[in-house]
């Protein structure tokens, strides 16, 4: 029981959609309806606004690393490391498909950082690495993400070897995988959007508060 109360804790924290929030809280459009349509920090900085695109980074990033935290704090004793990894494929779920929200989420990719995070900071930081080495040779974030996710459960076998962390690991770099399907499309077509470009249509507010679009 205590096991399947903190996995729904975990989807609950992964359903808190920090991009809708932060962007509301700037007097921003929300990011489901601009863009690529995914609440994530790189459709918030479609918009211009690095500040709100930053918060939203931090904001999803934490909940993936405090739903494993609590995980492993409250688990019982001797299941720590399997609830943990329950947790940390619930909180990413609950981020692709957030209750509160309508079930229309982001892609995960910073709620997946912070889950490695939580599990161990060298894998963390293998993932962030490729990441920001992708990023910063093709200026494509959906591709530094594939890439990423492709890395991560290899990253996670050589810490851990076949561990309920790996497993987890490999359910969410496959999650990851399908819900860039689209952006996959866009990648062999040519169409993919690029870091920092700011989407004309993104529906930024004038300073009368209404949305340009």
């Amino acid at each position: 029981m205590a096991t399947l109360l903190l996995a729904a804790a975990a989807y609950l924290l992964g359903s808190v959609s920090f991009g809708v929030i932060v962007s509301g809280a700037f007097g921003l459009p929300d990011p489901r309806t601009y863009g690529s349509g995914n609440p994530g920090a790189t459709n918030v900085l479609r918009t211009g606004r690095r500040a709100a695109a930053a918060l939203t980074l931090l904001g999803d990033g934490a909940k993936g690393w405090l739903a494993v935290f609590i995980a492993g704090r409250f688990a019982p004793p001797g299941s720590v490391e399997t609830v943990s990894a329950l947790a940390a494929v619930a909180v990413v779920v609950g981020h692709m498909y957030p209750v509160f929200f309508r079930f229309e989420g982001g892609k995960g990719v910073s709620t997946a950082l912070g889950v490695l995070l939580a599990f161990n900071h060298y894998l963390a930081a293998g993932a962030a690495a490729t990441w920001i080495i992708i990023a910063l040779i093709f200026r494509i974030s959906s591709l530094a993400a594939l890439i990423s996710a492709v890395f991560m459960p290899f990253f996670c076998f050589l810490l851990y070897g076949a561990h309920a962390y790996t497993y987890a690991v490999g359910v969410v770099s496959l999650l990851l995988i399908l819900r860039h399907r689209s952006n996959i499309r866009n990648l062999l077509a040519g169409r993919e959007g690029r870091i920092g470009r700011q989407d004309p249509g993104a529906g930024i507010q004038d300073s009368r508060g209404s949305a340009e679009r």
